[in-house]
């Protein structure tokens, strides 16, 4: 037996179960499958193996910063400082509960992949049908399906009848496809692959026989499983940043203590005070407080998020979505409601646009004028030639009921009045469906199906309130009108309807009444024009990923405001080459186009790749199976909550409750407002952090007997730096966020000016710390511990009033962002009182090494304190009224 097969699609039937050793009508011996069993496996997926829980609390402790916290802690406990070791253990603890915590909800996409299997199948085994577990199914079984199943397996269908299947999680396609048994072209899209089912796909009506061609990873599914298990999570930008800026901490602890070192050498100091100063060095460049600041801001970040619709599972996510400068969007369910609506009503005489509102069929362009006997009679076959049961069944066919219903048609009347006598199903051999029924006065018959095939079987044509002949010409001018509503992405359907008083009950439709076309549309909603506006204002590109029909992609393109009207642009999945084909032209062309159609899972994952190695921040949305490898890839994957699969939701680091591309704009502006608050409490604490380390060198240099102990620049950095820092992270940010380009994401989360700035606040704070201990040294006279005491004040509060200097430029003075958040005063009242507290109770006295001072040593410290603050206020209001800014 040759399995698995190659392009089934492609092969007769015969040739199929010729290949597969297998029966069209009797299927597989019991023994035949038992052995196929034993050869193939079950018809399940290898599943990857799943992080566990202790995994993802390990992993918490990952990172250059965390390192320096850990090596900072270890250097502690080696000079037996064991309070100073316990405490940074402390700060490394806290820090990876909370990232824990906010990351246990995420710790699967896989199982969902599984959820999928269904329980038993329908199954021909020597002639006899019987119902056996899904798993058991193998290659050359013979599954009978029918409506309301999901297909068990991939397969090539032998038989057909009305048989139609829901694949839009895998396609893409918004409307169902129909099936047929003929052999298909060996280039033919999976979209188009009407001889074949899949996996996971839904059967919406009719019923069918196939042959299984392809069980577990060799399923269309299993593909897309494996493509999930082996896309890699990108690293975030702001790991990226955070890492970068640890690194250069760590460089310039390095010069510093070098510096500090071959003085203290050349001044002949003792080993030990060269060893104590360089300790307190390294516990001044570790930033103890950045991982838990970050951490509780992106935390509070995805509470508000949560609050506009978007449920973020994981931290990185809420500040990665602000960098982001491409939203590769799915179509189906995305950018369109994933509901078939009637779009237009091509009559002879007239076309008009039709929408629903309210339940009501209203027409937005102009009313209808002359045809209102065919659009009666288009509703009155849309009604009677039907099979949807109670909005369930073939989207089209429920479209039509509910058009009717805004019409306000009573169907039940039309029911009693034309009682069906019988049916002609639709099918892929005729391409039309027809019922007949009696009425009072003879018979009537209701007809729909593709326009071509209905045309042939009409000979008169429905003109206003007259029937006329429907001559060649008409016939041709019919065909033109329905190929330009096909070139515009709609799904057209021709009507046709015959009265008499007898009609030949095996042979009626023939000699029809043409009445005339309605064109059906998965429309876009409502909100996404206005989105795509606020994105491209914020200078993101929004580009569409689809597997539905180019023309369908376009039309919806040029609904929504992704392209202008004129633009005719879109790559197929057919055109684009492979991965290893990818010429700089290539890639180049890519990443100008905005529309791509007929596209496959694997394809998805390249044209995320294209953008990614082109060096920009892509999220992705999606709902299907087909999007999950893509939403793994990207660095934001955004899956739809109401509609999507299970599949893309746990794949997916971000989820939509409401499925609106307008949430994402929102979290988009929060992202970036995030990012700005997150910018601020590092430029915050690096500068702070950066002042102790001025300040350590130059004391160990001058005044080795007052430099700060390690123990009070950890307090520092743990206490007084933390609770602003906090605060600043919990800001409401810049409210024009949404005006400005994304963000470079090669830029560090410091770079360029902002190290400059940084440099100027770290020194100014020194300079206040260094004037208050030489005018307590030469003025007051007090010995090194009440210099070392001075130090540790003055230090604290220009920290401390720092946080102020951290209003965006060219805010006011006064009233700016910082000082309209009420959690900094909180932190600045907290952080004073702490300090007082500290210096009230013996024993943290100390602990800390502090001494009570007298009210004028505190007055000295906490005037020159002030000096940072009021010399950067006074530089930007010399610097507004110059219109400049730093």
């Amino acid at each position: 037996m040759n399995y698995p097969l190659i392009r089934p699609f492609a092969m007769q039937a015969s040739v199929v179960t010729s290949q597969l050793r297998t029966d069209m009508e009797n299927g597989l011996t019991e023994a035949e499958s038992i052995r196929r069993r034993d050869q193939y496996g079950l018809n399940t997926y290898h599943v990857q193996q799943q992080k566990n829980v202790w995994r993802i609390l390990l992993a918490q402790f990952s990172g250059p910063i965390v390192y320096l916290l850990i090596f900072g802690a270890g250097v502690s406990f080696y000079f037996r400082d064991m309070l100073e070791g316990i405490s940074i253990l402390v700060v490394i603890i806290i820090n990876a509960l909370i990232g824990f915590l906010m990351e246990i909800q995420a710790r699967s996409s896989m199982k969902a992949l599984q959820k999928m299997d269904i329980v038993t199948a329908r199954v021909i085994r020597a002639g006899r049908l019987q119902k056996v577990p899904a798993e058991q199914l193998v290659p050359g079984d013979l599954v009978v399906c029918e409506a309301g199943d999901i297909i068990p397996a991939d397969g090539r269908l032998i038989t057909v009848n009305h048989f139609q299947c829901d694949e839009s999680s895998l396609t893409g396609e918004s409307i169902p496809c129909t099936k047929s048994v003929d052999a298909l072209p060996e280039q033919t899209f999976i979209g188009d692959q009407e001889n074949m089912v899949f996996k996971g796909t839904a059967v919406v009506s009719g019923n069918a026989k196939m042959i299984v061609t392809g069980i577990a990873d060799q399923t269309y599914l299993g593909t897309i499983t494996s493509l999930v298990a082996t896309a890699t999570a990108m690293v975030t930008p702001l790991d990226k940043k955070l890492n970068q800026l640890s690194r250069t901490l760590i460089w310039i602890t390095l010069t510093m203590t070098a510096i500090f070192a071959l003085t203290a050498v050349l001044q002949g100091k003792a080993l030990l005070t060269i060893i104590e100063t360089s300790i307190a060095l390294a516990v001044a460049a570790i930033p103890e407080g950045l991982p838990i600041v970050a951490t509780v801001a992106l935390s509070y970040g995805m509470l508000l998020m949560a609050r506009r619709n978007a449920i973020v599972k994981h931290l990185s996510a809420v500040e990665t979505l602000g960098s982001t400068g491409v939203i590769l969007t799915d179509k189906t369910g995305t950018l369109t409601e994933n509901k078939i609506t009637l779009d237009t009503l091509l009559f002879p005489n007239e076309t008009v646009k039709v929408v629903i509102t309210g339940h009501q069929l209203e027409f937005p362009e102009e009313k209808l004028q002359k045809d209102h006997e065919n659009f009666r009679l288009l509703l009155l076959t849309g009604v009677l030639c039907n099979n949807a049961e109670a909005s369930a069944g073939d989207p089209i066919e429920v479209c039509l009921q509910e058009t009717a219903k805004a019409a306000n048609v009573d169907m039940e009347l039309q029911h009693r009045l034309y009682p069906r006598v019988d049916e002609i199903p639709f099918s892929s051999d005729i391409m039309m469906m027809g019922t007949l029924h009696q009425t009072t006065s003879g018979y009537f018959v209701a007809t729909k199906g593709s326009v071509e095939q209905l045309l042939e079987k009409c000979n008169w044509l429905q003109n206003g309130n007259d029937i006329v002949p429907l001559t060649v010409p008409l016939k041709q001018q019919i065909l033109t009108r329905s190929e330009k509503m096909s070139a515009s992405g709609l799904r057209v359907l021709a009507f046709a309807y015959k009265a008499a008083k007898q009609i030949a009950t095996t042979n009626y439709l023939q000699d029809l009444v043409y009445i005339g076309m309605a064109g059906f549309l998965d429309p876009p909603r409502n909100d996404i024009r206005g989105a795509i506006i606020d994105c491209r204002n914020a200078g993101i590109k929004v580009v569409m990923i689809t597997g539905d029909h180019p023309q369908t992609a376009l039309n919806i393109a040029r609904k929504v405001g992704l392209i202008e009207d004129h633009q005719s642009q879109v790559l197929t999945g057919q055109e684009l080459p492979g991965t290893n084909d990818l010429t700089p032209a290539w890639r180049e062309r890519i990443l100008r186009t905005a529309v791509f159609a007929r596209t496959t899972a694997q394809q998805k994952l390249q044209i995320a790749d294209v953008f990614q190695q082109a060096g920009m921040i892509i999220a992705m949305t999606g709902d299907g199976v087909n999007d999950a490898p893509a939403l793994k890839k990207a660095d934001v994957g955004i899956a739809m909550g109401v509609g999507g699969t299970q599949v893309a939701k746990e794949t997916a680091g971000i989820v939509l409750k409401d499925d609106s591309f307008s949430s994402i704009a929102q979290a988009v502006a929060h992202g970036r407002e995030i990012f700005q608050n997150i910018q601020k409490f590092v430029v915050y604490l690096v500068s702070c952090n950066l002042s102790e380390i001025f300040m350590v060198t130059i004391m160990g240099i001058i005044m080795p007997g007052a430099t700060l102990l390690p123990l009070q620049i950890l307090f520092l950095n743990m206490v007084t730096d933390i609770f602003p820092a906090l605060a600043l992270g919990l800001g409401t940010g810049d409210r024009t966020v949404m005006q400005k380009p994304p963000r470079d994401p090669q830029r560090g989360i410091i770079a360029g000016r902002k190290w400059f700035l940084i440099a100027l606040y770290a020194g100014s704070i020194t300079l206040a710390v260094i004037c208050s201990v030489l005018y307590g040294r030469d003025v007051l006279h007090v010995n090194d511990r009440a210099c070392n005491n001075l130090a540790f004040i003055t230090l604290t509060f220009a920290q401390l009033f720092h946080v102020f200097n951290m209003a965006s430029y060219g805010s006011d003075l006064v009233f700016n962002e910082i000082t309209r958040n009420k959690w900094v005063w909180l932190a600045v009242l907290f952080c004073g009182g702490l300090m007082l507290a500290v210096f009230s109770v013996p024993g943290l006295r100390l602990v800390l090494g502090l001494s009570v001072l007298p009210l004028r040593s505190w007055f000295i410290a906490i005037l020159t304190s002030l000096l940072p603050l009021a010399s950067f206020q006074l530089y930007r209001l010399i610097h507004k009224y110059m219109g400049r800014s730093l």
